[in-house]
């Protein structure tokens, strides 16, 4: 029995292996795109507002847990945006303490520019796989995910 349990976690971990490699991968393509429309935005400033093109006015705690950072990355990140006028802070009715991050119709416009670029990456790196296949794959990430607390 433990050589099954051994084989699975093997899998497992080969699995986390391949999902970092094709995450680096497209991470790098989608810098390089990035760059030909604007330089000086990063993939981390890109990967807050796509969050929030996908989830408008969450707090800087829900977006730091998401993006797997710390607060002060997040609120550096933020303060970057807010700059560009790409974001805005909105303090939260009931906790005025805890500000909201909402898009600016310019944060927005970026996503017309931008998201077709990435949906073709991600078309690209699914190929010829069946939509089953992928939702299968989802499915698994998320048991996974949902296994580990």
């Amino acid at each position: 029995m433990a050589v099954v349990s051994e084989n699975i976690a093997e899998l497992a971990l080969e699995l986390g292996r391949a999902m970092n490699e094709m995450k680096s991968r497209l991470r790098q393509q989608i810098r390089s795109k990035i760059s030909e429309y604007d330089p000086e935005l990063s993939f981390e400033l890109l990967e807050i507002i796509g969050l929030l093109w996908r989830k408008d006015g969450i707090n800087q705690q829900e977006i730091a847990e998401i993006v797997s950072k710390d607060k002060s990355s997040v609120t550096y990140l933020i303060n970057s945006l807010v700059k560009r006028g790409l974001v805005k802070r909105v303090e939260n009715k009931n906790d005025r303490r805890n500000k909201q991050v909402f898009l600016t119709p310019k944060g927005r416009q970026i996503r017309k520019i931008i998201f077709p670029w990435v949906l073709d990456l991600y078309q690209q790196a699914a190929g010829d796989t069946g939509s089953d296949q992928i939702r299968n794959a989802i499915a698994l990430l998320k048991k996974m995910t949902t296994n580990l607390g």
